[in-house]
């Protein structure tokens, strides 16, 4: 299955690899371009035991790759997963700014493909958010599609 993970911390680094691993062709995505080239020249930007291993083995295999490319990397994919940071701000609440930009940008991404089977798509929140943002990041969609209609 093709896949596309948002982000390339340590939550979407390790997802990315381990469903590689599992057999399907994932692409990472990030808007840090240094972290990229980090990545598509074999070295980790986190420490993880033996993730580099599993990491060099998948892009040799080519089921993992690195872009900053979301649009591409969302067109192809039938799951794709949000794992960017939440940073807490001083009030305890979770920054959700990452997360609404990232799902407004797979949004644009996939606009002019028909919903539904077969360019079905389905995102998966990895990130670490509070209980409802799910359903915020859903009418969020809902009302954008309203009023580009």
């Amino acid at each position: 299955m093709k896949v596309a993970v948002v982000g390339t911390g340590y939550v979407g680094l390790v997802t990315g690899t381990c469903l590689a691993e599992s057999g399907n062709d994932v692409t990472c995505v990030d808007n840090n371009p240094a972290k990229i080239e980090t990545l598509n020249a074999g070295r980790l930007p986190i420490y993880e035991p033996g993730l580099l291993e599993l990491v060099q083995r998948n892009r040799h295999d080519n089921r993992l790759a690195f872009t900053t490319d979301l649009r591409e990397a969302v067109r192809a994919a039938r799951l794709i997963f949000i794992a960017v940071g939440t940073p807490q701000s001083e009030a305890g609440d979770a920054d959700l700014t990452a997360v609404f930009a990232v799902a407004d940008a797979i949004g644009a991404a996939l606009k002019d493909i028909p919903p539904g089977p077969p360019g079905s798509r389905v995102v998966i929140t990895k990130s670490t958010v509070p209980v409802g943002t799910n359903r915020a990041v859903a009418e969020r969609r809902k009302a954008r599609r309203s009023t580009t209609s």
